[in-house]
C-alpha cells in the first residue's frame, strides 16, 4: 500500500476535496499506474452534480493516462516504465457480447471489476469509491491489465489521455455504432469533446456533408477545423428548418452528444426517411424521450445508442492512436488547456464556456 493525493467527491455539489489516501497493491492481474493525465469529461459533471447518481465518498475520473509503476505477478504483457491508456469498460473477453466483438457491453464488467480489498481507503481505512474501476483523478490508480494499451511513444500523453474516452467513444459511435457509409450525411448536436471526436469520424469515413449543430458560436467555428462543412446555431434557427435549407433533405445519419430528451428527439427528426440516429450524450437518470411512431413504420427511421465506442476499446484505441501519429486525427487542437491538478474544480468550471473543447489535467504539478 501506498500513500498518494487524490481530488475526491466527499458531497454532491460540492467542490472536489483534494486530499491523502492509500492505494492498495495490485492484484494478479492488475497494474499500478503513476498518472500523468485526465481530461476532464461532463460524465465527471453528471456524478457531481447528482443527475447520475453515485456512493460518496468517491473518486472520479476516467479519461487517463500515465505510467506503469508496478505489476502484479499474473501480468505478462507490461512493465514498469510503459506509457499506457486506460479504458473504461474492462471486458471478460468470454461472454456473448465479448465474443461478439463488443466489449464495451461485457455482460461480466461487474464481476471483472471487484476485488477483494478496497482499491482506495482514507487514511483512517474507510473505502473510497472509484468511478469506473478507475478512479483517475488520483495521482496512483490500479487497473486490470486488459484495461490498459501501451501508446506509441510519439504520442505525448496529455493528448493521448483523450483516446480513453471522448474520442473512442466519438469515432466509435461513427464506426462502430451507426456505420457511418462513405458519402453519406451526417448532422452532429452538441460540439463539445465527444461531438468533436465524431465531427471527426464522420470526416474519416468519407460523408459528403458534416452538419455541426450548438449553441455557441465557438465550438461551430472550432467544428469546422474537425471537419465540418455546415454549422447551424440553435439558439438562431429551427435547426430542422435551417438544416433542410441548407441541405435540402434531412440527413442519412443523425448524433446527439448532449444528453437530454430534446436534443435526442430532434437528432430523429433531422433524419430523411430510412436514417439512423445515435445517442450519444448521456442523459440525467429517468430522462425520457417522446418520438412519434410514425417516424419508424413509415419513414424506417432507426434509433440506436453507443456507449464507449460500441467496440473493442484496447484495439479501436491503439488504430486511434496510429490515425494521430498519421496526421489524420487531431488531438493536439481538442486540448484547449492543460491545468495544474491544484486547479481541477476551476477546470470544471471553465468547461461551461464554449471556448472549451478539452479541458486536461497534470497531475504530477
Amino acid at each position: 500500500m501506498i500513500d498518494t493525493r487524490a481530488a475526491v467527491l466527499t458531497a454532491v455539489d460540492e467542490p472536489l476535496e483534494l486530499t491523502d489516501i492509500q492505494v492498495d497493491d495490485p492484484e494478479p492481474h492488475e497494474v499500478r499506474v503513476a498518472v500523468t493525465n485526465v481530461g476532464l469529461c461532463h460524465s465527471d459533471l453528471h456524478y457531481m452534480t447528482g443527475t447520475v447518481p453515485t456512493d460518496v465518498p468517491v473518486v472520479l475520473g476516467h479519461e487517463v493516462a500515465g505510467v506503469v509503476e508496478a505489476v502484479g505477478t499474473q501480468v505478462s504483457g507490461l512493465r514498469p516504465g510503459d506509457r499506457v491508456v486506460g479504458a473504461l469498460t474492462p471486458s471478460c473477453g468470454r461472454c456473448i457480447n465479448c465474443e461478439a466483438g463488443r466489449s464495451t457491453q461485457c455482460r461480466r464488467v461487474e464481476e471483472v471489476r471487484h476485488r477483494p480489498r478496497p482499491a482506495f481507503q482514507t487514511s483512517g481505512g474507510l473505502p473510497i469509491e472509484r468511478l469506473g474501476g478507475i478512479g483517475a483523478f488520483s495521482r496512483h490508480i490500479l487497473m486490470r491489465e486488459n484495461a490498459l494499451v501501451q501508446l506509441p511513444d510519439d504520442v505525448p500523453l496529455h493528448v493521448g489521455c483523450l483516446l480513453a474516452c471522448c474520442v473512442v467513444t466519438g469515432v466509435g459511435a461513427v464506426f462502430r455504432g451507426a456505420q457511418v457509409r462513405p458519402g453519406s450525411t451526417v448532422a452532429v448536436i452538441g460540439c463539445g469533446g465527444v461531438g468533436s471526436a465524431i465531427i471527426q469520424g464522420a470526416r474519416l469515413s468519407g460523408a459528403s456533408a458534416i452538419v455541426a449543430i450548438d449553441l455557441d458560436d465557438a465550438r461551430l467555428k472550432a467544428a469546422r477545423g474537425y471537419g465540418a462543412t455546415h454549422v447551424i446555431n440553435g439558439k438562431d434557427s429551427d435547426v430542422v428548418a435551417e438544416l433542410h435549407r441548407q441541405l435540402g433533405d434531412g440527413v442519412d445519419y443523425s448524433f446527439e452528444a448532449v444528453g437530454s430528451a430534446w436534443t435526442a428527439a430532434t437528432a430523429v427528426s433531422l433524419l430523411r426517411p430510412t436514417g439512423t440516429a445515435c445517442l450519444v450524450g448521456i442523459a440525467p437518470a429517468g430522462t425520457e424521450v417522446s418520438i412519434p411512431a410514425s417516424d419508424f413504420f413509415f419513414e424506417e427511421k432507426r434509433l440506436i445508442g453507443s456507449y464507449m465506442g460500441s467496440g473493442q476499446a484496447r484495439q479501436d484505441i491503439l488504430q486511434l492512436a496510429r490515425l494521430y501519429q498519421q496526421g489524420r486525427l487531431l488531438l493536439d487542437e481538442m486540448v484547449t488547456r492543460v491545468i495544474p491538478f491544484a486547479e481541477i474544480n476551476e477546470g470544471f468550471e471553465a468547461m461551461k464556456s464554449g471556448d472549451v473543447t478539452r479541458i486536461v489535467v497534470d497531475l504530477q504539478s
